[in-house]
């Protein structure tokens, strides 16, 4: 049970700053720096009880590199899920209940860019927070969460940049995407999540 509370408080926080800072009043340009943030030190907080995956392509991820229980996967999700739908709601209260029109997403842009920054963002948490040689550093929480700003800087105007399943369900709820995009972040995200995990091995054969 601890493990998926910490996965709900970091999946929570990483939603609610995403909201918070995109939607006006927000910080412009500088959300991705603040959003990176938030999953950095959600990150460092939540790493020794759930790993910290906060996304249920990471959990995928993590899992299918076989640092993760099947028996945890649905809890995982489930939490995140949860978290990202509490979270949601209370920006729409806190932002007083705004009229956003939600972005045109393109739908092949949109599905590479979510590909690309899901994969980058799998690729770089089994490397850096599950690979034997980086055992006890101190630098993982920094490399996760500057991937998650820096995806969002490179590709966030074409994807909406959630990189994350859970992540996609807030902003649908908050209305920043449009509800019928769902499925473009399913795919792109759980089959990123897939693939960077069959990289992870395929780079890493020893490493089980």
């Amino acid at each position: 049970m601890k493990k998926y509370v910490t996965e709900f408080i970091g999946t929570f926080f990483l939603v609610f700053t995403i909201g918070m800072c995109v939607i006006e009043p927000g910080i412009g340009a500088l959300a991705p720096i603040a959003i990176g943030a938030s999953l950095m030190v959600m990150v460092y907080a939540g790493a020794h009880v759930s790993g910290a995956h906060y996304n249920p392509a990471v959990t995928l991820s993590v899992w299918l590199r076989g640092k993760c229980p099947a028996s945890d996967v649905p809890g995982y999700w489930m939490a995140q899920v949860l978290a990202a739908v509490a979270a949601a709601f209370l920006v729409i209260y806190l932002k007083g209940n705004p009229t956003i029109p939600p972005a045109e997403i393109r739908i092949v842009p949109a599905l590479v860019a979510e590909f690309v920054g899901t994969f980058a963002l799998c690729y770089i948490v089994l490397n850096v927070a599950t690979a034997k040689a980086n055992e006890g550093n101190f630098h993982y929480g920094v490399a996760i969460g500057s991937t998650v700003a820096a995806m969002a800087f490179a590709v966030g105007g074409i994807s909406g940049g959630a990189f994350n399943p859970a992540v996609a369900a807030g902003i649908i709820l908050m209305h920043l995407v449009k509800a019928s995009t769902l499925w473009i972040y399913l795919l792109a995200n759980f089959t990123a999540g897939a693939s960077a995990a069959a990289a992870f091995r395929w780079i890493n054969p020893d490493d089980k």
